[in-house]
């Protein structure tokens, strides 16, 4: 497993509460779900390269 760095994340409470929902109807973590998220979108926004097993071969 690749190494992690931590850091702190403020967020709205509102904002909190609705990854809480989504990460506990997905069977995630709160910090799985907020790292998948954030994964979705920079793969969206072209700003991080996706992982395949094409690529990796």
């Amino acid at each position: 497993m690749a190494k992690r760095d931590p850091f702190l994340l403020r967020a709205d409470p509102q904002v909190l509460k609705a990854i809480k929902h989504w990460a506990k109807d997905e069977l995630r973590s709160v910090n799985g779900q907020i790292e998948f998220i954030l994964r979705r979108a920079l793969t969206d926004a072209g700003r991080m390269k996706t992982d395949t097993k094409d690529s990796k071969e």
